[in-house]
């Protein structure tokens, strides 16, 4: 088998989608730990317009903000991909087979699960990069 690519993490380019001032702090530090700063978009509406501003490699996406959840948000950022399509990882509380379901229906990659820990964000951004 193959040995996966080392990625120099600082080059990763990172949006966190939050509405919660505190949450943003918690995945902010637990990104910061593994080498990558990230930017912050406060609800799925600055998310879409940040990335529109700027492609991201990765983007941890709340689902529900004010003025455009995390679905809707996701949907709008994978159609207006020129490039590559950032890995989009959605960050609820609202934990069911169905939530799980429309995530990935919508194009997110991957689904981690509020209050996170700083080893759940590690392996989900060792995962992909």
């Amino acid at each position: 088998m193959p040995e996966k690519e080392v990625i120099d993490l600082s080059t990763i380019k990172c949006l966190i989608v939050e509405d919660n001032l505190i949450n943003q702090k918690i995945l902010a530090k637990f990104v910061k730990k593994v080498g990558i700063e990230a930017d912050f978009a406060n609800d799925g509406l600055q998310g879409v317009e940040a990335f529109k501003q700027q492609p991201y490699d990765l983007i941890f996406m709340d689902l529900q903000m004010p003025r455009m959840d995390g679905i809707e948000a996701t949907r709008q950022i994978l159609n207006d991909c020129n490039e590559k399509q950032p890995i989009i990882i959605a960050v609820t509380a609202n934990t069911s087979d169905k939530v799980e379901e429309k995530c990935k229906d919508c194009g997110m990659k991957d689904y981690i699960s509020k209050p996170v820990t700083f080893k759940v964000i590690q392996e989900a951004i060792h995962k992909y990069f």
